[in-house]
């Protein structure tokens, strides 16, 4: 799951090469973490949080699929 974030992310910003992900285990629930170069964070959370919220609803639903609870992150 990682790995599709990773791919989804690389293909919204400029420099695809200083797009980090990081993940983290809470509670049960597996944490995403996203950084970005700074002038593209506004390319991966898109108008009025558009694009980070279909982010996070296509990476809730493949988590259902293998039963697991994920979160996605964009952190600076």
């Amino acid at each position: 799951m990682k790995e599709l974030l990773t791919y989804i992310v690389q293909n919204l910003v400029e420099h695809p090469d200083e797009v980090s992900v990081t993940e983290r285990t809470s509670g049960g629930e597996t944490v995403f973490e996203v950084r970005v170069a700074q002038g593209d964070y506004g390319k991966v959370i898109g108008r009025s949080g558009r694009i980070v919220k279909q982010i996070r609803i296509l990476m809730r639903a493949v988590a259902q699929r293998k039963g697991r609870k994920v979160s996605v992150e964009i952190v600076d």
